[in-house]
């Protein structure tokens, strides 16, 4: 909330404008009263010591798709990993796209998309090994 723009732009992926327009943001005493109101009533704004423990950057600078049913872990645990370990989630295969996760009944249409792109496929253990 005190951050000035040269300190907002060291942030990766925020540039000049985004800097800009979140200086603006806390500098309304409104906006700043709505975040402090959220605050009070236990909103999350920070990782907590254990959560910032659990993380590593074995993804960094990958995006994944995730596709399909999985035995061991339910998607949204599976998009926890990838961001606990400095990767990205897409819903959309794209030639940025590092991986597609693929599970049980993976979408014909992905399967064809990442297979045009040349987009590796890889299982639930493989993903695994990956963050091990």
């Amino acid at each position: 909330m005190n951050s000035t723009t040269e300190q907002l732009l060291e942030i990766e992926e925020v540039g000049e404008i985004i800097a800009k327009a979140i200086v603006q943001f806390f500098a309304n005493p409104e906006d700043r009263s709505i975040v402090e109101r959220l605050q009070a009533h236990a909103l999350q704004f920070a990782l907590s010591e254990e959560q910032l423990q659990n993380t590593s950057d074995k993804l960094k600078d990958l995006t994944f798709v995730i596709s399909g049913v999985f035995q061991k872990y339910s998607r949204d645990e599976l998009k926890n990993m990838i961001e606990q370990n400095g990767g990205k989630n897409s819903g959309s295969i794209s030639k940025k796209t590092s991986f597609v996760l693929a599970g049980d009944n993976m979408g014909p249409e992905k399967l064809k998309k990442a297979e045009s792109l040349g987009v590796k496929i890889i299982g639930e253990d493989d993903f695994l090994e990956m963050i091990v």
